[in-house]
């Protein structure tokens, strides 16, 4: 979008503006709340859709304070004390290769079960891990019942410290031996684009949420920068699947945009859709 053109436009609303734009997503502005060591994807499918990326990272992931209970079963692991490992998250798989590299041990020979594709990708590129099951559908729910474990079967869950408790629960009543142990924390984020004034100048026309945790330090960080709830009113608000949804709805935040491909190319290609109709 020109200079002129922003210029022109800047007076309206952020939908009235997105009918003017031709093509779903030229020249729209969409706030990536990703933490930073993954925002940078969501940020390159969105420019390769002809929208302007704004970066707000709402979450950085750190180890836990203490990582002695992490690197015990790590250890454990890297000696074939389980029988899986069972992957939730891209984050905790950055957090694992981090802790990995400074315990000088790897996990390679270790099967491994996936949440979805891009964990499965992070797990084999940055552990060497041998993904052998990947959930259909992009969430606990699926992971849970895809994996059918026999009684006995010790599997390992590295996970955020404020994860859903479905995947555990189901697990064990499925009869596994399974530890559970805290991956890494979720703090909150800080630095990239000046959202909150933005919006407050109605500048912004799409906010995507990938996770529950995005939602809740969105909401906590555009409080903190002063910003007003009620400059959301009139931007689309973009779920990647049904449990950030969730989070969204307990919030009071209406879903409007979520794809059938819990994915970030599904997501893109869910916000082009809906850009396209306005």
């Amino acid at each position: 979008m020109t200079d002129a053109e922003q210029k022109r436009l800047s007076g309206r609303s952020p939908k009235e503006r997105a009918r003017t734009v031709e093509g779903g997503l030229a020249g729209i502005r969409v706030v990536v709340t990703r933490a930073p060591h993954q925002a940078a994807e969501m940020a390159d499918l969105l420019r390769q859709a002809g929208a302007v990326p704004l970066l707000y990272p709402c979450l950085e992931i750190s180890p836990p304070e203490d990582t002695e209970p992490l690197d015990a079963v790590l250890l454990s692991a890297a000696s074939r004390e389980y029988d899986l490992l069972v992957l939730t998250s891209v984050n905790t798989v950055y957090i694992l290769a981090q802790r990995l590299a400074a315990l000088d041990i790897a996990l390679s020979d270790l099967p491994a079960a996936a949440v979805g594709p891009k964990t499965a990708a992070a797990a084999e590129a940055m552990l060497g891990l041998n993904v052998t099951l990947v959930a259909n559908k992009h969430v606990a729910e699926s992971l849970a019942d895809e994996l059918s474990p026999t009684p006995g079967e010790r599997l390992l869950l590295p996970q955020s410290a404020i994860a859903r408790t479905v995947l555990a629960d189901r697990l064990r009543a499925a009869g596994a031996q399974l530890t559970v142990v805290e991956a890494y924390r979720t703090c909150l984020g800080q630095g990239g684009d000046p959202v909150p004034d933005l919006l407050a100048d109605k500048m912004i026309e799409a906010i995507t949420f990938t996770s529950s945790s995005t939602v809740t330090n969105f909401l906590k960080r555009l409080k903190k920068e002063g910003g007003d709830r009620r400059h959301l009113n009139d931007v689309c608000l973009a779920a990647i699947g049904p449990v950030t949804a969730a989070t969204m709805a307990e919030e009071d935040l209406p879903v409007d945009v979520m794809p059938a491909d819990y994915t970030l190319k599904g997501l893109v290609n869910a916000l082009e859709k809906t850009f396209a109709r306005v």
